[in-house]
């Protein structure tokens, strides 16, 4: 059976919304490229009135432009090995693939097997987040994983010796995703389910989770998400809990640096790599009023 690609021109920051959308459609999977994003689906399932609907809906936020080609039926598990190698974090920190070998000369050793071409430790913002993780101790460490897309960073908190770690994604093919690699790496004491922030401890919490606080939470995700839920994550860290976030272009930093300040948290460690940013935040005692 023949592929369409839907070729995608669009600012970097709607990668990430734009491919959540289009795998609701049935797109099986996604390549990031300098103009934007490429999304391929079988052909019979292409709607071309589907995607003019989606750009609509985003008009007024961003332009974006596409474009559709026909390519012949491929052996996409052969060139999806072919094009993924293994990336080294810190020179700690090695993400594989499982048909890769593993590597004695890395203390943590990632198998991440994605459902989609991302989410693999490749792109800049999720390798920040990983060096972020190895300046922390999470040594008997609750962990929260925010968009939690497939598992990486909870697998690696998990590696690092977290106690326990809940993640949570709004795909269910990312919440498979995440549990599958979690099974992966030997990771019991990771926890998935789909929903939001909203679904944290609410009352009569069908997840049943504790503690009600976190002593990390991880967010990489977009600029828009992090304003608006920046105090909902200081509220559930513990004090003295960190927040490592992600996601975001270093001119945006300001502004999230002021939402966390807001929040009661102060600013421990920056990092950027190809205008891409990662923050490290932590709370004080005396949010909690503690003096």
């Amino acid at each position: 059976m023949n592929y369409s690609e839907l070729q995608l021109r669009l600012s970097p920051d709607y990668t990430d919304i734009l491919t959540a959308e289009l795998a609701e459609l049935g797109y099986e999977s996604f390549v990031e490229t300098d103009e934007g994003l490429n999304a391929y689906i079988v052909e019979p399932d292409f709607d071309e009135q589907a995607i003019q609907e989606l750009i609509a809906k985003y008009a007024d936020q961003t332009a974006i432009a596409y474009e559709v080609n026909s390519l012949e039926k491929r052996n996409w598990n052969a060139e999806w090995e072919r094009d993924y190698e293994p990336i080294e974090v810190a020179d700690q920190v090695r993400v594989r693939a499982s048909f890769h070998e593993s590597d004695a000369r890395f203390r943590y050793d990632v198998v991440i097997n994605p459902k989609m071409s991302f989410g693999t430790g490749h792109h800049e913002t999720t390798a920040m987040m990983m060096e972020q993780q190895l300046g922390l101790d999470f040594a008997g460490k609750t962990v929260l994983d925010v968009g939690s897309g497939t598992g990486i960073l909870a697998v690696l908190a998990a590696k690092m010796g977290a106690k326990s770690v809940l993640a949570f994604d709004i795909e269910e093919w990312a919440v498979e995703n995440a549990r599958e690699n979690a099974e992966l790496n030997d990771c019991p004491q990771i926890t998935v389910f789909q929903g939001t922030i909203d679904d944290i401890n609410p009352p009569g919490n069908m997840l049943d989770w504790t503690p009600a606080v976190f002593d990390i939470v991880l967010a990489n995700i977009n600029r828009n998400v992090l304003l608006r839920e920046v105090p909902i994550y200081a509220d559930l860290l513990k004090e003295g809990g960190y927040l490592l976030v992600s996601g975001f272009y270093e001119h945006d930093a300001v502004d999230i640096e002021q939402k966390a300040r807001e929040a009661g948290l102060t600013s421990v460690k920056g990092m950027s790599i190809r205008e891409w940013t990662s923050l490290v935040f932590q709370r004080s005692t005396w949010v909690q009023g503690v003096m």
